[in-house]
């Protein structure tokens, strides 16, 4: 019996930019798309190259088959022999930490089209994207405290900012899997549509980013994620600020001469 040939890191997140739009997909169906070390870096620089790629105007962060993402497979980590003290915390750090924050800091709007069940690091990945769509058979899953774990991956950081305190620990105390219609009704998903409508609504959405002005939405998206720990002097500079910057680029003085003239921009994302 001969070995299977190594399956390359390029089909296991599938890539390819349309209209402006990156498209990135884990492809692991069979595992439902727990994600590895190796699949974790190619997102995060994936998601790096849309922040500096002019041609890259929207993000969607989906997947194949039945799972969004179950979670992080550590199999195939780099080996550091015997554990010490500090590698866990060093671990998360450089790993899950760095791939919320990658979708966080992205410099494009991120659409998380979560096609099936999202658990532990996988639903923290969807709830870190700027809009989330959902297909009505997804779930989302805070498994840590099944495995006796703390969340990680930015959960205890992101679940409240979004959900409030209390529906943040009602879902990381008992783990139970949020259908979701119920994850659309508390806030955490922006639409539910038939599974077979997902790809197609989530290329509506970020085609539609795509045409407007990505500059001001990439500063938006930065104003809105700072503003959420900050006091209110602190968030009305910034926006001032912003409003500073924004108002030397290309799009925003298209935005202006577009509405003197009454006719519809035409926005080049410069």
């Amino acid at each position: 019996m001969t070995s299977s040939p190594e399956i390359s890191l390029d089909s296991l997140v599938l890539h390819a930019t349309d209209n402006g739009v990156s498209w990135i997909t884990l492809n692991r169906p069979e595992a439902m798309n727990a994600v590895t070390w190796d699949q974790r870096e190619r997102v995060i620089s994936l998601l790096a190259d849309a922040s500096a790629d002019p041609a890259v105007r929207a993000v969607v962060l989906t997947a194949t088959g039945k799972g969004f993402c179950a979670g992080a497979d550590l199999r195939g980590a780099p080996s550091g022999g015997e554990r010490v003290p500090g590698d866990v915390a060093r671990t998360i750090r450089l790993g899950a930490q760095r791939l919320i924050a990658a979708v966080l800091d992205c410099e494009k709007p991120v659409i998380a089209a979560v096609n099936g069940t999202a658990a532990g690091i996988g639903a923290h990945l969807a709830f870190a994207c700027d809009l989330v769509i959902a297909a009505e058979p997804a779930k989302f899953i805070e498994v840590f405290v099944r495995r006796g774990l703390v969340p990680d991956g930015g959960g205890a950081y992101l679940l409240p900012r979004l959900v409030g305190p209390q529906r943040a620990k009602e879902l990381m105390f008992f783990g139970d899997a949020l259908p979701a219609a119920d994850a659309e009704r508390i806030g955490l998903v922006n639409r539910v549509v038939p599974a077979d409508e997902l790809e197609k609504t989530a290329r509506a959405w970020a085609e539609r980013l795509a045409t407007g002005p990505t500059r001001a939405i990439a500063m938006t998206k930065q104003l809105v994620n700072a503003a959420l720990e900050s006091d209110r002097a602190t968030a009305f500079a910034a926006e001032a600020a912003a409003q500073e910057i924004n108002m030397t680029t290309a799009d925003a003085n298209e935005g202006v001469a577009s509405f003197v003239e009454r006719r519809t921009p035409s926005y080049e994302g410069r």
